[in-house]
């Protein structure tokens, strides 16, 4: 059952971070990293409500 929750409500992937290389250092607004920033601050919150609705995987995760 935890598996067919799971397939309609997939655990969020955090975003990638960009590599040195993607950044060219001349002051971008925005920059690779600002977007990333962001993203990574959406990602947190997803997870965070992602994990209300599967307490299980977040009891889990602490026990591994």
């Amino acid at each position: 059952m935890a598996d067919r929750a799971e397939a309609c409500d997939p655990r969020p992937l955090p975003p990638r971070e960009p590599e040195p290389s993607e950044c060219c250092q001349s002051g971008c607004e925005p920059c690779v990293y600002d977007r990333y920033w962001e993203a990574l601050e959406r990602y947190e919150q997803a997870i965070r409500e992602w994990l209300l609705r599967h307490p299980d995987e977040a009891t889990a995760r602490r026990g591994s």
